[in-house]
C-alpha cells in the first residue's frame, strides 16, 4: 500500500513473478515521487541500487533512463568504496516508473488511501479497506506507507497534518496495528527549500561536472544521456549561521514540538550549526531538478525554521543574494514500527502474510526503501505459493546487511546505509553485484535470459582474462618504460603479469597499452572492460578477498543453525539477564542472528550452543 520507492519495487516484483497485484496509492500522479533530493545512489546506496538491478528490480533502469548527471564517487579509493550516483530529472523519474509499472499485465492500480487492514481471528491478513469504503481481499499485504502514517509537517511555529508537502497524511493504520500488539514510534526527517535557479549567481560557486564515462546503475544496456547537467557547490558562513540562530526559539526541533528523532547522518542546517559549532561554514550542493526546469534543490540546507528566517539566511550565501524561493524547507514527523517485529523476509511476526517495507521500518532513503520493497514483494509471492523464502546474508549483499541490522538491532533513529556497516565490503562491491546476486534470483522469474547470459559471459571472460594474466610473462623491453614512468622498480627478469599487477600504482588499463599482444587477447573477450576489471581486483585484493570469504563462511555456519521458535529464554538462567530480555523480545531465528544482538555476549551464545547440542 503506497507507490513510493518501496511500493513500486514490491508491486513490480510480485506481478512479474506471476501474482495478481493491486497497487493502492493516494495520488496516481505521484508514483515514485522523489520527495527529497532528485538523486539516486551515493556511498553504499549506489551498491544497493546495483544489487536491486542484479536481482531484477527496476530502480537501476529507471535511474539510468532519467539521469541528468552521473558520478562514480570515491573512484580515487579502493574498489570496495566505489559508489555510483546519479542526478535525476524528478518528473521523468516518476513518469518512467509509471510507464514501467503499466507495462506489467498483472499489475493493477487503485487511487485511494488504506485506513484499515482486514485481519482474521487467527492473525492472518486477508485484505484492506480504503477511505472510500472499498474492500479488497488479498492473500498478502505489503505496507509501504513512507512518511504518511499520522504525518505532520513543521515550518517554524506552524504545523499541520501531511505526508509530504501538498499531500494529506494517512490515518487509522497505526492505531489498528498498535491494538494488534505492534510497537510503534515517531521519527522525523526534513527537506530543504526549493529555489528558482534563474535567481542564482553561479559565478560565485564551484562547478561540479559529471564523469566523462557514464557507467550507470543497470547491468543491462540502458540508454545513457549524451550530455549532462552541471551541479554547483556553495558554502554557508558565520553570518548565515547567526541569522539561523535567531530563529531557534521558534524551531520545532528546539521547542520540543517534534518528538521524533531525525537522521543522524543527514542533519538539518540548524542541527549542524549546533552540533558543529566550531565550523564556520558548511557545504551546500546546488542540484538541478530536471532537464526542463529552473527549480534547484539546495542539498545541505534542510530546515524547519520559519520561512522568513530560511530566506534571510540563504540570501547571505555567496551566489544567493537575490534568491527566489519556490517553497521553504520543512520537517515531517511520522509513525514507524520497530523492525525487530519482522522476520528476515520482512513479514511481520504478529500477523501472517503482512509485510512492511521502507520508512515504516525506520529507514530513510530511496535506495533503502526500494530494496526492502523488492525483498518483501519476492517473499510475499513465494510465501503464498508455499515456496522457500528468499533471504540475503550479510556476506551476500548490502541489502542483507540492511535487513539484518533492522530485524536484529532495531533502530530508534532513521537508519541509513553506509559502507562501514558492511564487514564484508570488499566482497560486496558495486561492480560484482550481478555475479553475486543474479544467479540467486534466476529462479524467480525476475531475471531475463538476456541478463543471465550477460552474467555468464562476464564470469567466463573474467576467468579467461585472469588465466592470461597469471600465465603470461611480461616482456622486459615492453614493460620497463611503463614501470619507470610511474616510479616502480624496473624488471631484471621475466615475471608473470599478475605479479606486476599486484604492485602499488600499477593499473591494468595502463599496463596493457605497453603489451600489444596481451591487449589484443584481452580485447577479444566478450565484455572485456568489465571482465578485465574483475580480474584485476581479484589479483590486487587476493589476500583480503580470501580472508573475508573465510570469515563470511564462519558466520554463515552460525546462520544455518536455527533456533526453535518456542524456546523460553527466561528459564535459561546461565545467560545474562540482558540477553534473556533481548532474546525474548527479538526472537532470533538463527544462532548467527542471536550473536549480532546488542547485549548478547559470546558467552551467552556458547550456552545456547550447548543447549542446542552443538
Amino acid at each position: 500500500m503506497g507507490a513510493g520507492h518501496a511500493g513500486c519495487e514490491a508491486a513490480a516484483a510480485a506481478a512479474r513473478m506471476g501474482a495478481d497485484v493491486l497497487l493502492i496509492t493516494m495520488d496516481m500522479g505521484k508514483i515514485a515521487q522523489m520527495s527529497c533530493n532528485p538523486a539516486m545512489g551515493g556511498v553504499a546506496k549506489g551498491q544497493i541500487i546495483r544489487e536491486i538491478d542484479a536481482i531484477g528490480g527496476l530502480s537501476g533502469i529507471v535511474s539510468d533512463i532519467s539521469m541528468i548527471q552521473f558520478r562514480m564517487l570515491n573512484s580515487s579509493k579502493g574498489a570496495a568504496m566505489w559508489s555510483p550516483r546519479t542526478q535525476n530529472d524528478r518528473l521523468l523519474f516518476s513518469q518512467t516508473w509509471r510507464t514501467q509499472l503499466e507495462s506489467i499485465p498483472q499489475l493493477l492500480f487503485w487511487q485511494d488511501a488504506v485506513k484499515t487492514l482486514i485481519v482474521s481471528p487467527n492473525n492472518k491478513v486477508q485484505g484492506v479497506i480504503t477511505n472510500a469504503g472499498q474492500r479488497f481481499l488479498a492473500k498478502a499485504v505489503i505496507l509501504t506507507n513512507g512518511t504518511f502514517l499520522n504525518g505532520r509537517i513543521h515550518i517554524g511555529q506552524v504545523s499541520y497534518g501531511g505526508g509530504r508537502s501538498g499531500d494529506a497524511a494517512s490515518y487509522g493504520i497505526t492505531e489498528q496495528l498498535v491494538e494488534l500488539g505492534f510497537d510503534a514510534g515517531r521519527m522525523k526527517t526534513g527537506t530543504p527549500a526549493r529555489v528558482d535557479g534563474r535567481s542564482l549567481n553561479y559565478s560565485k560557486m564551484e562547478i561540479q561536472e559529471g564523469d566523462e564515462q557514464i557507467t550507470g546503475f543497470s547491468f543491462l544496456d540502458t540508454p545513457k544521456p549524451t550530455k549532462q547537467k552541471v551541479c554547483y557547490i556553495a558554502y554557508t558562513n558565520p553570518e548565515v549561521h547567526e541569522i539561523l540562530q535567531t530563529g531557534f526559539d521558534k524551531s520545532p526541533l528546539f521547542t520540543g514540538r517534534i518528538q521524533g528523532l531525525g537522521p543522524r547522518y543527514c542533519p538539518s542546517i540548524e542541527d549542524k550549526i549546533t552540533r558543529f559549532a566550531d565550523k564556520n561554514r558548511h557545504q551546500l550542493f546546488i542540484e538541478p531538478e530536471g532537464w526542463n526546469t529552473v527549480e534547484m534543490y539546495i542539498n545541505g540546507f534542510s530546515s524547519s525554521l520559519p520561512a522568513e528566517i530560511q530566506f534571510e539566511a540563504m540570501r547571505k550565501v555567496p551566489g544567493f543574494e537575490n534568491v527566489a524561493f519556490f517553497r521553504p524547507g520543512y520537517a515531517i514527523e511520522y509513525d514507524y514500527f520497530n523492525p525487530t517485529q519482522l522476520h528476515n523476509t520482512l513479514q511481520t511476526k504478529q500477523i501472517e502474510n503482512l509485510y512492511f517495507a521502507g520508512q515504516i521500518n525506520g529507514t530513510t532513503g530511496y535506495e533503502e526503501a526500494a530494496c526492502q520493497g523488492l525483498i518483501a514483494g519476492i517473499n510475499a509471492v513465494r510465501k503464498i505459493h508455499n515456496l522457500s523464502a528468499f533471504t540475503l546474508s550479510r556476506s551476500d549483499a548490502y541489502i542483507g546487511v540492511l535487513i539484518d541490522d533492522l530485524i536484529t538491532k532495531g533502530t530508534n533513529e532513521p537508519y541509513r546505509m553506509f559502507t562501514s556497516r558492511a564487514e564484508y565490503r570488499i566482497l560486496l562491491r558495486q561492480d560484482n553485484a550481478d555475479i553475486r546476486l543474479t544467479p540467486k534470483a534466476n529462479e524467480f522469474g525476475l531475471v531475463s535470459p538476456e541478463r543471465m547470459d550477460k552474467v555468464n559471459q562476464k564470469i567466463k571472460s573474467t576467468e579467461n582474462i585472469s588465466k592470461i594474466l597469471h600465465e603470461k610473462s611480461a616482456v622486459l623491453a615492453e614493460i620497463n618504460p611503463y614501470l619507470e614512468s610511474i616510479g616502480s622498480t624496473p624488471l631484471t627478469q621475466k615475471i608473470k603479469i599478475s605479479s606486476i599487477l599486484s604492485r602499488p600504482g600499477v593499473q591494468l588499463t595502463d599496463l596493457a597499452k605497453y603489451m600489444p599482444e596481451i591487449l589484443k587477447e584481452i580485447e577479444t573477450q566478450p565484455m572485456a572492460e568489465e571482465a578485465a576489471h574483475q580480474a584485476e581486483i581479484a589479483i590486487k585484493y587476493a589476500g583480503y578477498l580470501a580472508r573475508e570469504t573465510e570469515n563470511a563462511e564462519k558466520m554463515q555456519r552460525m546462520d544455518h543453525i536455527r533456533i526453535h521458535p518456542s524456546i523460553d529464554y527466561e528459564r535459561i538462567t546461565s545467560i545474562s539477564k540482558e540477553a534473556r530480555q533481548k532474546l525474548t523480545h527479538i526472537r532470533p531465528e538463527t544462532l548467527g542472528q542471536a550473536s549480532r544482538i546488542s547485549g548478547v555476549s559470546p558467552a551467552d551464545i556458547s550456552v545456547l550452543m550447548i543447549l542446542m547440542g552443538r
